[in-house]
């Protein structure tokens, strides 16, 4: 879908002009709000008073509140409660294997929109690499080389003694004196011998590769928000399934591989299945289960 809207067809998005409350004490607001602002003619306002860091830290000291969805979903309804907003918009992220090898570190970033008004949930979703590694160190200079292979001090770090889920922890180190004073403290608590766990401090502030995709998500969202339902016109009309079983190419059985999507809407429940847009009518044999089993 081309980013490039006219006025007009902002005007006619149900959002123009609406206020929507984000929940967000760690700037994802920067990378949020001009995406969706010019997209969709809305305003995004940035709401206070409630540490998000409530409902789960990246540092394992806090669980996560249920599952990332769960996780947006609260975020957002407390912004809603807090600013008496009827439209509410939450993020949350989170870092592991890739999932086609499981061999490179991979982040997953949901943006959710819950419109009171219309009593729907639209969720934009990016994903892609970003670092979370970790190292075990035992002095400075070691401490130093992991800094500057991660891109500090614009990546924040995070310093622990003895054990990777150690209560006492220094969060958000941002500058060579705070991580030098860090050091020096977590060194104290650690016995001679024992390594010190420093790590990628993983909140979208101190993030700079996870803030990128937090943007991507947005642009996700702002799409979805930009379809409207051919049933009942709702927003937030866009691909919810994949559909396989694209024909081979040399026996004509399906196979395993993507022959389209089912488009939903979040109101009406309307379904419809998409064929591919590439123009891709069959599969390589190679991954046919009958001619290549």
């Amino acid at each position: 879908m081309n980013d490039a809207k006219t006025a007009s067809e902002i005007q006619l998005n149900p959002y123009a002009g609406q206020e929507i409350a984000f929940l967000t004490q760690h700037g994802k607001e920067q990378v949020v709000a001009p995406v969706l602002d010019k997209a969709l003619g809305c305003r995004v306002k940035r709401v206070a008073g409630f540490d998000t860091d409530e409902l789960g830290t990246f540092t394992r000291d806090i669980p996560r509140y249920g599952s990332q969805l769960d996780a947006a979903r609260r975020k957002a309804r407390i912004g809603m409660q807090l600013s008496g907003a009827s439209l509410g918009l939450a993020s949350e992220g989170s870092f592991g294997p890739d999932p086609h090898t499981g061999l490179f570190p991979w982040n997953v970033e949901v943006l959710l929109l819950i419109d009171d008004i219309r009593k729907i949930e639209v969720v934009g979703v990016h994903q892609g690499p970003a670092s979370h590694d970790h190292a075990w160190i035992t002095d400075w200079p070691e401490l130093e080389a992991f800094a500057h292979r991660v891109g500090f001090p614009k990546q924040h770090l995070v310093l622990r003694p003895c054990s990777e889920n150690d209560p006492r922890v220094r969060k958000g180190l941002a500058d060579k004196s705070s991580l030098r004073a860090a050091f020096a403290w977590v060194k104290r608590l650690a016995s001679d011998q024992a390594a010190i766990l420093v790590e990628r401090d993983l909140r979208a502030h101190a993030h700079p590769e996870r803030m990128v995709n937090i943007g991507k998500a947005a642009h996700s969202l702002a799409e979805k928000l930009r379809s409207f339902c051919p049933q009942c016109g709702s927003p937030g009309y866009s691909a919810i399934e994949r559909v396989a079983g694209l024909p081979c190419a040399e026996c004509g059985l399906p196979t395993r591989e993507q022959r389209g999507q089912v488009w939903g809407c979040p109101a009406c429940n309307f379904r419809e299945e998409h064929l591919r847009k590439d123009g891709v009518a069959f599969a390589d044999p190679a991954h046919c289960d009958y001619c290549n089993p």
